[in-house]
């Protein structure tokens, strides 16, 4: 099967526009992937142009806890079904868009994440038959205002910000997340994180039938799966790059929100 890498992309003239990646080009199609994705016959180099999202989703269904040693970092433990939050669609920002740090919120963390993206409408479906449902995979940063969520008792705040979601920079277009490499995120260019998916405590399938259970999934929903060991801080002049194989690396500069 064709490696297919979708994308929303934009050029000189700012206009969004559909693409699929092949190499280092990008061959605009007609449609988003729900469509046809017919070639238009435009192609253009893909370090000339400004890659968007993915997808806009209207807020990001996420997974907490769900490595076990990244709970145990933070003290906690792996709950017993998924531990389920969520993120406002207006922090979802894209590669190389800036993540803007508040002075005031104290700590603020990167956590490199593997992102599901919906196909169509999902609702009670089994663990069996959740994959039917996935249009691909992207590559998210979860990132977290450490002090305000530990204070805060909940987490829509320290979650929620402006540019605290960075998604992309494509989406595979792959039903299976095994077909996927590590995810690896790097700081300044040091390795941080490594996670490997296999050692999930709630696989891809699970947490799409879990949400599914309370919540109608629509096409271009985002489900966030989680973050492995390794969190930590970002300041202002940081650089962050969230990489998975098969899908590409997501980088993102920090800067003072003044």
């Amino acid at each position: 099967m064709e490696d297919l890498r979708f994308c929303r992309f934009m050029m000189e003239d700012r206009t969004p526009r559909f693409g699929l990646i092949r190499g280092q080009v990008v061959h605009q199609v007609s449609s988003d992937p729900f469509g046809p994705m017919e070639e238009t016959g435009l192609r253009v180099p893909l370090e000339e142009v400004r890659l968007l999202p993915p997808v806009t989703p209207p807020y990001v269904y996420c997974v907490g806890r769900n490595y076990v040693e990244h709970a145990e970092e933070l003290g906690n433990r792996v709950p017993e079904e998924p531990l389920i939050f969520m993120k406002p669609g207006t922090c979802v920002v894209g590669p190389q868009d800036p993540v803007r740090i508040p002075p005031w919120v104290g700590r603020v963390d990167y956590e490199g994440e593997l992102a599901v993206v919906i196909r169509r409408r999902c609702r009670n479906v089994s663990e069996e038959e959740a994959l039917d449902f996935v249009l691909g995979y992207t590559g998210f940063n979860d990132v977290t205002a450490r002090d305000l969520q530990r204070s805060d008792g909940q987490w829509t705040r320290a979650k929620g910000f402006d540019t605290f979601g960075p998604l992309g920079p494509c989406l595979r277009l792959v039903r299976d997340w095994r077909e996927l490499g590590d995810l690896v995120t790097r700081l300044n260019g040091r390795q941080v994180q490594l996670g490997q998916f296999r050692r999930m405590a709630f696989p891809v399938e699970r947490i799409i039938a879990h949400v599914s259970r309370f919540a109608t999934l629509m096409p271009g929903d985002v489900i966030a799966t989680g973050t492995p060991a390794g969190v930590g801080p970002l300041s202002p002049g940081d650089r962050v790059e969230v990489e998975i194989g098969g899908v590409g690396c997501l980088s993102n500069p920090c800067e003072a929100d003044l």
